[in-house]
């Protein structure tokens, strides 16, 4: 081969490799649009289960026991948390991943936060609080009282979770759906 063939075989070799590699990037697109337009999302922390998860729509209150895909509001404590790094980045106001969480707790119901959580009197199971987190940086427990109309109080059997503990209830207008996992891995 002549040289000039040899450049002329290598550019047909680069445009196949280019057009296999853009197909295979719109290809990618097109799954990862559609599978968020289908509730399906990936948790990469800790306080549930690694892996794929879905949104299922929920047709009716939120009640103790379920557990939920919810955006956390833009308060005060969600923007020092996400400053402090417990929160992924996402799609959520103020920039924050859906958090996946049981609610312990509906509107009515008396919390107690002391060295566990009580929920009308009965002890939440693995709800003991941290006094620091991971960092040596002291977290300090949300007061204890009556959950309000309109809210939820959020827990994770996870012992690192930042969830109602340290944040207190939030609005059931954050709430996304139930979540069901597809595809996980528990650690």
């Amino acid at each position: 081969m002549t040289g000039a063939a040899t450049r002329r075989s290598i550019t047909t070799q680069q445009r196949r490799a280019i057009v296999v590699l853009s197909l295979a990037a719109v290809a990618t697109i097109l799954l990862v649009v559609t599978a968020v337009n289908g509730g399906y999302r990936i948790n990469l922390t800790p306080s549930e289960p690694l892996g794929l998860w879905r949104i299922i729509p929920l047709h009716r209150p939120a009640a103790v026991d379920d557990l939920l895909f919810i955006c956390p509001p833009e308060t005060a404590a969600m923007r020092s948390a996400r400053a402090r790094g417990y929160f992924r980045s996402g799609s959520c106001p103020g920039g924050i991943a859906p958090l996946i969480k049981t609610v312990i707790a509906v509107a009515g119901q008396r919390v107690e936060i002391g060295v566990s959580v009580s929920v009308d009197g009965r002890v939440v199971s693995s709800s003991s609080l941290a006094l620091r987190d991971g960092k040596g940086r002291p977290l300090t427990p949300f007061p204890s009282g009556i959950v309000p109309p309109g809210y939820v109080f959020l827990h994770s059997a996870f012992p690192r979770s930042y969830d109602s503990r340290y944040f207190g209830p939030v609005p059931i207008s954050g709430i996304l759906g139930l979540a069901q996992e597809v595809f996980t891995y528990a650690p």
